[in-house]
């Protein structure tokens, strides 16, 4: 018997009735076409943001939970290509992962024992600096347009004593909750430490068990998205690790040649703002501008200026195409949309988390409904994130 031949289930159910028929009246024919499409389109998408509205609620319920998750899975993109390069040159997976995490708490370490040692060192210095900045500002509102008089100024420090005052006792419950709070950071730092050990370990046997939770026939098609997802947030983590990286050190040597003052911890600020993409950047960028007009001079902070700006622009220009061999694809509109969405609803987290999660849920969203799931070539599609050849190299090949 053919295919055209063979009963289906649905005949056998339906005994070959018509199941293409729609129920219409009179009123449907007097209401015109667009308005029923828009309120087609209205329910739907109305039923789909109270989805994404209870899911948000239900994240926001687990932030002590999904928190370090997410932090877990990021660290392992970063970590992954340096993993994968050494399960690519035979290590053993448990080297490779005792290598990895003792890799990184060794930077990290380091990091902070440099950041403690040159506040340490400078601190008498900044304070004393701190000082004379005050007395310069105050002598500044006195002699400047403004033509502040010394009790003005009094008064306004008054009042800013007395709005510290009537916020004692939230400053008070919020000492109170340090103890909490410590607490949950303890417990999230375990919690991702041990969610990193295990996604480095069996990060494709979770996966393979995640993938069971979706209808068979959905599988394929789930787990080919899924892994295109993962190489976007791989790709983005590598290329954010390269920014830090430029950023922190060009922006740290030019802060410690112009002799701004603590420009180690400068530094490492740079290096995790990079991590928010273009926001990131400019505000820690603004962070160095800032000491320098504050304890130096306006001249040096114009100097300060131009080696933020200077660096930025050599890294994404530069540096950032040679040496990942591709051009990173970012709608700048996009980025900050979503991260500004993501702070709004989370905070800090919201704003670290927010573009590689819109840029995995794009190239999800963009590979099922092209169908490239089902060739495994790139989607073709718009994404927030994407990394394509470069133009000039195919046009020497």
């Amino acid at each position: 018997m053919t295919d055209e031949r063979r009963p289906r289930k649905r005949d056998l159910l339906w005994g070959r009735m018509p199941t293409d028929r729609t129920v219409s009246t009179e009123a449907d024919n007097t209401v015109p076409l667009s308005l029923r499409v828009s309120a087609a389109y209205a329910w739907r998408l109305l039923l789909i943001a109270a989805a994404a509205g209870v899911i948000i609620w239900i994240v926001i319920q687990l932030k002590l939970l999904v928190i370090p998750l997410l932090i877990g899975i990021l660290v392992t993109a970063l970590l992954w290509p340096a993993f994968e390069w050494m399960l690519r040159h035979r290590f053993p997976r448990w080297v490779a992962i005792v290598i990895a995490l003792i890799g990184t708490v060794a930077i990290v370490s380091g990091l902070l024992w440099l950041v403690g040692w040159q506040i340490s060192r400078e601190w008498a210095q900044v304070q004393v600096r701190t000082t004379q900045a005050v007395d310069e500002f105050r002598q500044y509102l006195i002699d400047g347009p403004l033509h502040l008089t010394e009790t003005q100024i009094q008064d306004y420090i008054d009042q800013g004593f007395a709005l510290i005052q009537q916020q004692a006792e939230l400053l008070w419950s919020g000492a109170l909750a340090i103890g909490t709070t410590a607490g949950h950071v303890l417990v999230g730092a375990l919690l991702t430490l041990f969610i990193l050990i295990c996604l480095l370990a069996d990060g494709g046997g979770i996966w393979r068990w995640t993938t069971k939770l979706f209808p068979r026939d959905a599988r394929p098609a789930v787990d080919a998205a899924a892994r295109s997802g993962w190489r976007t947030v791989v790709n983005y983590a590598k290329t954010q690790l390269l920014v830090a990286t430029i950023d922190s050190i060009g922006i740290g040597l030019g802060a410690f040649l112009l002799g701004v003052p603590l420009a180690i911890p400068v530094a490492v600020l740079v290096f995790l703002g990079a991590f928010v993409p273009i926001v990131g950047a400019v505000t820690t960028g603004a962070v160095a501008v800032f000491l320098a007009l504050v304890y130096n001079d306006p001249l040096n902070a114009f100097w300060m200026l131009v080696v933020v700006i200077g660096v930025q622009q050599f890294e994404g220009h530069v540096l950032q195409p040679i040496l990942m061999g591709t051009a990173v694809k970012v709608h700048p509109l996009a980025v900050v949309l979503v991260v500004a969405g993501g702070s709004m609803i989370a905070g800090i987290p919201g704003a670290l988390f927010a573009v590689p999660l819109a840029a995995f849920v794009n190239v999800v969203a963009v590979t099922l409904s092209t169908g490239s799931w089902r060739t495994g070539r790139q989607p073709a599609g718009d994404l927030i994130w994407s990394t394509v050849p470069r133009e000039r190299l195919r046009r020497n090949t």
